[in-house]
């Protein structure tokens, strides 16, 4: 991904895409990564039950995909 279009995700788009890389474990780690990047109203976005639960669950499966013991 190049700089131009990590600019125009929105805090969202931003959060599932941290939760698919495998770089985040949890929702507090994707928290944490969005405001180093200094994302909008990082808690706000995240808040809700329905998003937290959708991000943690990729957070396990690409962590799931990306550890060789699951094989």
């Amino acid at each position: 991904m190049n700089d131009r279009s990590a600019e125009q995700l929105s805090t969202v788009e931003r959060a599932f895409e941290l939760a698919r890389s495998g770089s985040c474990g949890t929702v507090d780690d994707i928290r944490r990564a969005l405001t180093v990047d200094r994302y909008p109203s990082v808690q706000a976005h995240l808040a809700g039950p329905s998003i937290r639960r959708a991000l943690l669950a990729l957070c396990k499966a690409a962590n799931a995909a990306n550890d060789p013991d699951t094989f």
